[in-house]
């Protein structure tokens, strides 16, 4: 099948186009099963050099290939053409950088404010305390480790965040992303540096600018339920402790499912 792509584009060191501007181009013999990102470097590789694209391993790990694809947040690298099959209906695919990110070139965008976000709720290991007796490691129980297993599997493609209307309004906004790294120390048992990160979280530009527009979570490439993490968050500033917010946050869900 034949496939139109109309792609945004932008080189700032071109003196003639200094505005971005939609440009399209067309594939021949395309595969139902191809993905997004193979038709993109089709398109660099046989039509246009210029164009110009993020991308590492392909493989939906790395998250590198955010980009907006038809008006949403995706990794190129895990969505495929048959997608935009509509029965005879010709196939068009819009692509557009990520939103609330300056562009550096096409579809690639500065990350260096999401990663200021993201330091800013200090996602690492805090734990000065001795090592238990057998010297290597702080166990946990699994019913501890389930607390945050879902935003363990954040990859910082930032697919959340550039989708937050709050972050394209208020660049300051810590955004959900960082919101998801935070949360998955603060509710670490092992860990001891909850108050701080709850402290910086508790400022203006942090949760409490999240206005529960539900955005994040359908955006997240990895399923991660970014709006209940955020909403836990909340709880947990709001109670001045993390102890039984996981089966408050749960009991609640339970009972506006029924």
């Amino acid at each position: 099948m034949n496939v139109t792509f109309r792609i945004r584009r932008f080189n700032p060191e071109d003196p003639t186009k200094q505005r971005p501007y939609f440009q399209e181009f067309t594939l021949s013999e395309v595969e139902a099963n191809d993905r997004v990102l193979e038709l993109l470097h089709r398109i660099k590789w046989e039509q246009d050099g210029t164009l110009t694209l993020r991308r590492a391993c392909a493989h939906g790990i790395c998250g590198s290939d955010a980009m907006r694809i038809n008006g949403v947040n995706r990794l190129a690298c895990k969505v495929l053409a048959r997608e935009f099959i509509d029965g005879d209906k010709p196939v068009k695919i819009q692509i557009e950088p990520i939103l609330g990110l300056p562009v550096l070139k096409d579809l690639v965008v500065d990350m260096e404010p999401f990663f200021d976000n993201y330091k800013r709720v200090m996602p690492f290991f805090i734990n000065d305390s001795a090592l238990p007796a057998n010297g290597r490691e702080r166990l946990q129980t699994q019913e501890d480790r389930e607390k945050f297993d879902d935003t363990t599997k954040c990859i910082l493609c930032a697919c959340c965040t550039t989708s937050c209307p709050s972050y394209w309004t208020n660049g300051e906004y810590v955004g959900p992303a960082a919101i998801v790294q935070a949360h998955r120390f603060i509710f670490d048992t092992r860990d001891e540096g909850a108050k701080e990160r709850l402290d910086v979280l508790s400022q203006p530009n942090g949760v409490w600018r999240c206005r529960t527009i539900y955005n994040c979570t359908p955006a997240c490439p990895r399923d991660i339920q970014v709006t209940r993490a955020i909403g836990e968050v909340k709880l947990a500033i709001r109670n001045g402790s993390t102890e039984g917010i996981i089966t408050e946050v749960a009991s609640h869900s339970r009972a506006g499912s029924g």
